[in-house]
């Protein structure tokens, strides 16, 4: 029964392969829907403000990293927790496939997440005069979480290694 109940927990982490599927389809909703911001700022370029343009190109880059985000937990987390990739020789391999392990996976989500917030922080702080004062306050308490968060997280992975 027991050698059953093991064989069973160890089979089920299948289960997480269409999740992991599915976020490759976000990869692919995410594109779309970077370029439809891209048609936009060339459509208005002549008309855009030079602030406006900076918002957008800012949004571009926030999706960038959304989607490199979603690319590394995607396939790090399929690596890690369901299988191991397999990739012909002579096919072009990612440098870090094989190397990133669950807590490596969890301080470079945790940075991006700060990157990502940075970058959301910069899009309201350049559009300031439109937001409240106490929401400004609220958005810059939030990204100091996210950083402090990181940097215990970076702390303690780096206390777990030395011994």
């Amino acid at each position: 029964m027991e050698r059953l109940i093991e064989n069973l927990m160890y089979r089920s982490r299948w289960l997480l392969a269409p999740i992991y599927l599915g976020l490759s389809v976000a990869v692919f909703a995410l594109g779309i829907k970077f370029f439809l911001e891209l048609v936009h700022l060339l459509s208005d370029i002549m008309v855009l403000k030079e602030a406006e343009m900076i918002l957008i190109v800012l949004s571009l880059i926030d999706m960038a990293m959304v989607g490199g985000l979603l690319v590394m937990v995607m396939m790090s987390g399929y690596e890690n927790f369901v299988s191991a990739l397999d990739i012909d020789e002579g096919k072009e391999k990612l440098s870090w496939l094989g190397k990133m392990d669950s807590g490596s996976l969890k301080n470079k989500i945790a940075a991006s997440i700060v990157a990502i917030s940075s970058i959301h922080l910069l899009k309201i702080f350049m559009d300031a005069q439109s937001v409240a004062n106490d929401k400004l306050l609220w958005y810059v308490i939030i990204h100091l979480t996210f950083v402090l968060s990181a940097a215990v997280m970076g702390y303690l992975d780096i206390t777990a290694r030395r011994k």
